[in-house]
């Protein structure tokens, strides 16, 4: 199961992230590189619950993890648009968001399947 496409996407996205946001300037490396920083990390943490679970369980930390997803991407526009991020960075992650977010969807479709 670590080796599924949504765990290297995942934590391929995570080191990117955690690159791009230490350069963020001194007075938003305490705010929004401390957000995105830490809803990346809790999704990578919401998707290796889920697939250390079964069942309910499972699903309930997949939509957990589609949760934090969604304040993950809005963290990335809100970079965007506090020029944080260049458009082509924006952009990078909004992709990677977007291929984690259909994997989760597949995933999530997947255990409702079974039940």
């Amino acid at each position: 199961m670590k080796e599924s496409p949504i765990f290297l996407k995942s934590y391929e996205t995570l080191v990117w992230l955690l690159e791009h946001t230490a350069k963020f300037p001194k007075n938003q490396r305490f705010l929004m590189a401390k957000r995105m920083e830490d809803a990346a990390l809790e999704f990578h943490e919401r998707i290796n619950q889920a697939a250390h679970r079964a069942g309910a369980p499972a699903a309930e930390s997949l939509a957990e993890a589609d949760e934090v997803l969604a304040n993950l991407k809005m963290y990335n526009r809100l970079a965007k648009d506090l020029k944080l991020l260049a458009f082509h960075q924006y952009e990078y992650l909004a992709v990677a968001l977007d291929e984690i977010g259909k994997l989760l969807g597949g995933w999530l479709r997947s255990l409702r399947g079974r039940s």
